[in-house]
């Protein structure tokens, strides 16, 4: 989506009935952000909205009011017309253990930070990794030590089609992109072929750069 450089686009304060609607879409599609909901969005702290109109599809940016440090403000989300809110990678990377989670092998992490879609064998490899179908489990994402194994658990509910995820790489610390999934984990695992995330966001792409420079 944001594959070539973008610019910034006119902003505007987001009015309070629509931040308090953000912030129930965003506890709703992302519960285990509860805790930390007023750090990411102070009650006290007005939201404002960046057009980016410059990107292939009509997007909507939300951020914090910049601090000396940040040339547009601290990036939290954006929004494809009223598609469901995706993270920022920076707010992924502020909040590494709040957001379903899929992992690619080493193979698949150059394809993916070029903006390529994800295909399934980068995730059903050795390397890769997805929900393990166990609904009973517990745990949070990217945490280690589940079932005395010393590996980062990546769920135990499924995903579904058309579900928000965040993409890790095998050896890396950091997720790399952030997309929709196009296939349900289980497909994933059974099919073990095709297409499986289209991507919206990932390191290094138009949209990481407006809020490093």
């Amino acid at each position: 989506m944001f594959k070539k450089d973008i610019s910034p686009g006119s902003k505007s304060k987001v009015k309070s009935s629509v931040q308090r609607s953000l912030r129930a879409q965003l506890i709703r599609v992302y519960p285990l952000l509860t805790p930390y909901i007023d750090e990411i969005i102070p009650k006290k702290e007005q939201l404002e909205a960046m057009k980016i109109y410059n990107s292939p599809d009509r997007v909507t940016l939300f951020l914090l009011p910049s601090p000396s440090s940040s040339p547009i403000g601290i990036p939290l989300f954006f929004q494809h017309m009223s598609d469901t809110l995706l993270p920022h990678l920076k707010l992924v990377h502020r909040f590494p253990n709040c957001f379903p989670s899929i992992r690619i092998d080493r193979g698949a992490i150059r394809f993916v930070l070029s903006g390529a879609t994800l295909m399934a064998p980068g995730l059903t490899s050795k390397g890769g990794r997805l929900p393990s179908g166990n609904e009973n489990e517990q745990g949070k994402y990217g945490e280690v030590g589940v079932k005395e194994v010393e590996e980062a658990w990546y769920g135990g509910k499924e995903l579904l089609k058309g579900e928000s995820v965040v993409i890790c790489a095998e050896g890396k610390k950091e997720a790399c992109a952030v997309g929709i999934l196009t296939m349900g984990t289980k497909d994933v695992k059974e099919k073990g072929k095709g297409p499986v995330v289209e991507e919206g966001h990932y390191l290094g792409d138009g949209l990481w750069k407006l809020a490093c420079e």
